[in-house]
């Protein structure tokens, strides 16, 4: 066996693993977008606007802080503009487009927040003990300072 390929073992821990994240993350998602009748798309973009441009970004800002191409934003913001979520104003000084949130989407992120922590909690935490958390903990702290 080539030293890059992995064994069964670790073949079948590797879908374990992202399959657990996949059926977390859906539970999560499906739960928000019931309550709310956010994506998961919309969630983040209200989220990202408020959390990392006190209500407005730069479109390529944001663009980059979801690891979107613009073009797949540029897609999604039309939609969220048409419900009334966002507001784009190209700027003066270059080509760059403003992407500001709306008194509407502001609230609907205020009404989802509680409902994905809800959710959040439900299907991760409630389903961990404390060692877990800390297994979690140390494994994600090592994985992201690894290049």
């Amino acid at each position: 066996m080539d030293n890059n390929e992995l064994n069964e073992e670790e073949m079948r821990i590797w879908h374990m693993w992202k399959g657990s994240f996949q059926t977390i993350f859906g539970r999560v998602v499906k739960d928000m977008s019931d309550h709310t009748g956010l994506s998961e798309g919309d969630f983040g973009v209200l989220d990202r606007l408020v959390l990392f441009g006190n209500g407005s970004l730069r479109q390529q800002e944001l663009a980059d802080s979801m690891d979107w191409d613009k073009s797949r934003l540029s897609h999604h913001l039309k939609r969220m503009e048409k419900r009334g979520l966002v507001m784009r104003k190209p700027l003066d000084k270059d080509r760059g487009v403003q992407v500001s949130i709306t008194s509407t989407g502001k609230s609907m992120l205020d009404d989802a927040r509680p409902s994905l922590s809800k959710a959040i909690r439900k299907h991760f935490f409630e389903q961990l003990t404390d060692q877990d958390i800390e297994l979690i903990t140390k494994l994600a702290e090592r994985t992201n300072t690894r290049s």
